[in-house]
């Protein structure tokens, strides 16, 4: 609210409740920005934020309490409720949205309100909009612009608190320990919605969801980014890429490993994975306070272009490689993204035009990869190799805080953890 301004008013709604199919509802999940700012858990509500109001700068409108409704649904709070357990200043039923908020917006020349993201509600406040303008005309102080909300909510997002940076390495431990299951459960033969069906049992163990639906992909698939259909058999010989993650408390934690499904490294398998764990760690050194957002993406863009040199998959001096963006061929995707409440957290990557720096309470994904793809260009032994290793990094004031560093990295590691089902 101090961001926003005494003169300002800010509206946000609940996520609604949707529907998967026929008369069956997705399981509810809160819209991120409106948990920040109230942690309040049901659909059908909206928050008003109106700074300086004497009657109370926060109010909540929610759903009343109804006995036959929560017989079938659950509890609610009710207006007292939203009060007492969620610090609100005062609460109404959302039913008397329409008499009620429309008044608090009076004499609020700034409104503060995301058009586009709750599109069921966004013609309820053009309305609202459209009749403070008349009112205006009236003599009423006018209406000058809606802002969107994110503009603020997004970067106070971004600086995660202790309690977050808390939240997050709890889902990080939890991810560390699904990824540790299924590369003990692994097994030329097994089929890859099996290994998925090992990540979410141990998710779900510590009442952690899926925080996005999980990557499984062998042999080819690895080379698929973004392969979902996770319903081939795992051959021996082949890497399997697990890219899976939970949410816990609505923070995400987001983890890649790439392993041998034989427990063994083949010499080229071996020598890609290597070249993609130095460009990871150049890149994690690079997550410090006063570096750029992209100073992780460089230093894994350089090493990657190095190690395909070495490898032969690239001819010619790093350097000239790097600048005609020939790494692009096997390196197709940035390094990393920001991660929190999302999987890829809100917050701008430049301000003003120019690079984010990197601040303390900034929390992101660190994941270089190489995809080789069948090609006469490349010999037959590195057809089909996708390699991707990713770790979620705290910016701290001093060395990079690697939030599921207890998950095994080294080859040699790797593959003593494959064998030991």
């Amino acid at each position: 609210m101090r961001v926003l301004g005494k003169d300002a008013i800010a509206i946000l709604p609940a996520a609604p409740v949707r529907r998967r199919n026929g008369d069956i509802e997705f399981s509810y999940r809160q819209d991120s920005n409106f948990h920040y700012v109230t942690g309040f858990p049901e659909a059908d509500a909206v928050a008003v934020l109106a700074p300086g109001r004497p009657q109370g700068e926060y109010v909540l409108f929610v759903r009343e309490r109804d006995r036959l409704r929560e017989a079938w649904d659950g509890p609610r709070c009710g207006p007292d409720g939203a009060v007492a357990a969620y610090g609100a200043d005062d609460a109404f039923p959302i039913a008397d949205i329409d008499e009620i908020l429309p008044g608090l917006m009076e004499d609020r020349p700034r409104i503060f309100y995301s058009m586009g993201a709750h599109e069921d509600f966004d013609p309820r406040i053009v309305g609202w909009i459209n009749a403070l303008r008349v009112q205006a005309r009236q003599g009423s102080t006018a209406f000058q612009e809606v802002v969107a909300l994110s503009l603020v909510v997004d970067d106070l997002r971004l600086y995660k608190s202790r309690a977050e940076q808390a939240g997050l390495r709890r889902s990080a431990r939890i991810a560390v320990d699904a990824h540790r299951r299924a590369m003990r459960f692994v097994h030329p033969g097994a089929m890859e919605y099996e290994v998925m069906a090992e990540l979410v049992h141990e998710f779900r163990r510590h009442n952690a969801d899926l925080a996005y639906h999980p990557i499984v992909g062998g042999g080819a698939n690895a080379c698929v980014m973004h392969y979902r259909d996770n319903d081939k058999a795992l051959a021996d010989g082949d890497l399997l890429l697990l890219d899976a993650g939970c949410e816990l408390d609505y923070y995400a934690s987001d983890v890649t490993r790439t392993f041998p499904v034989g427990g063994r490294f083949r010499p080229a398998q071996r020598a890609v994975y290597e070249v993609v764990l130095d460009a990871q760690s150049a890149a994690i050194d690079k997550v410090r306070a006063g570096n750029d957002w992209n100073a992780p993406h460089e230093a894994a863009v350089r090493a990657v272009t190095q190690g395909l040199v070495k490898l032969g998959l690239l001819k010619g001096r790093p350097s000239r490689l790097i600048k005609d963006k020939a790494y692009l061929e096997f390196f197709g995707h940035r390094t990393g993204h920001w991660i929190g409440l999302d999987v890829h957290d809100v917050g701008d990557y430049r301000v003003d035009g120019q690079l984010r720096v990197l601040e303390p309470g900034m929390a992101l994904t660190v994941e270089p990869g190489i995809y080789i793809r069948p090609s006469s260009k490349v010999p037959k032994e590195f057809w089909n190799i996708g390699v991707r290793i990713e770790d979620d990094v705290l910016v701290t004031g001093a060395a990079p805080e690697v939030m599921t560093a207890e998950l095994e990295r080294d080859p040699d590691a790797i593959e003593r953890l494959v064998q030991s089902a």
